[in-house]
């Protein structure tokens, strides 16, 4: 036996293992008219061909209508020919149509001579790292959008309570308490997520923040799920809505209450929420002022949603709101934010 022969055919042996062991990565062969020659383990396990049904296929094939008609594969190999690797960074086609996101290179294979046998394409499935970037950069736009009108909020109460507060320690006292409300409801939309928020969730958040008697606030209501938006923007109404209440209106007292109630009305096209807070047996409110901090992000953060109508009759203040169920509900409906 030739002991050159027997040697080659060892190494070839050798070569053919570690080509096959590679199940992470496709490696494909493909001759002068781009067709494959050989395909192992790691291709078959990622692209789902069998070697025997695909040998002899172009290589085409494995690349998407939209590549295949702009000429990548092409490219792939002139780039391989003229700049030792043509790279590959797109998305492939499995055998049962579906895509998945490829990262490799294609280069050329040379005979010992030099002369040009064929191509190498050696790629990786990358569909799941791809993903997850997109999922990194679709959530860093979020968080910077988030950031931004927290920030816009935060600003907005801050100067609107410097404006409408008698004194230092009263501007701080409202900013202190409006700041700790909207940061009690991102608490409540973290533990979601941040998908949505249900409108009594809200208003037992507010009660409790505020530490409100049970026996004197009564809220009843269907479960309606609020969008980031609309949850943010309630808690807030509702936090200037008990605070006035508190300093001026039926909780002021020792015997008024408060009756908050919801329900949804089925409509053609858009159903709708409606919304009442109404007050009962303390003295007669004055506030929110029409011209106050309170009464106006009321109305323009509600307004967002509907329409908006306050009472401020003898038996005690009442708002109602006839809402959009569909802004209410589905994110980017409407910018609730004040």
């Amino acid at each position: 036996m030739d002991p050159l022969s027997s040697s080659s055919r060892a190494r070839e042996r050798f070569l053919d293992a570690i080509l096959q062991s590679a199940i992470e990565y496709a490696i494909i062969s493909v001759d002068l008219h781009s067709r494959i020659t050989s395909w192992n383990e790691g291709a078959r396990r990622i692209l789902g061909w069998d070697e025997t049904e695909i040998v002899g296929q172009p290589v085409a094939l494995i690349f998407t209508e939209e590549d295949r008609e702009a000429g990548v594969p092409q490219r792939e190999m002139t780039a391989a020919l003229t700049d030792g690797h043509g790279d590959d960074e797109r998305w492939h086609i499995r055998k049962d149509g579906s895509l998945f996101w490829a990262s490799g290179q294609m280069m050329a294979l040379r005979s010992d001579d030099g002369e040009l046998e064929g191509f190498l394409k050696i790629l990786r499935d990358r569909t799941e790292q791809r993903e997850s970037e997109e999922r990194q950069r679709v959530l860093m736009h979020e968080l910077s959008h988030r950031i931004k009108n927290t920030l816009a909020v935060v600003q907005a109460i801050t100067n609107q309570s410097f404006r409408s507060a008698a004194s230092m320690e009263e501007a701080e006292r409202s900013i202190r308490s409006r700041i700790n409300a909207y940061a009690k409801a991102h608490d409540i939309l973290l533990q979601k997520n941040w998908l949505s928020a249900s409108l009594d969730t809200i208003v037992e958040a507010t009660a409790t923040n505020l530490g409100l008697a049970t026996d004197r606030v009564n809220a009843s209501g269907p479960d309606v799920e609020l969008n980031p938006q609309a949850a943010l923007a309630f808690s807030l109404v509702l936090h200037e809505l008990a605070t006035n209440a508190t300093k001026y209106g039926s909780l002021s007292g020792a015997a008024g209450t408060i009756e908050i109630k919801w329900s949804v009305r089925r409509t053609v096209g858009d159903n709708r929420l409606d919304f009442v807070w109404q007050e009962r047996g303390g003295s007669v409110s004055d506030a929110p002022g029409k011209e106050g901090f309170g009464s106006r992000l009321i109305q323009s953060t509600l307004s967002a949603f509907g329409d908006v109508a306050f009472d401020f009759a003898a038996t005690g203040l009442t708002l109602k709101l006839n809402a959009s169920l569909q802004k209410l509900q589905y994110p980017n409906c409407a910018d609730a934010e004040a």
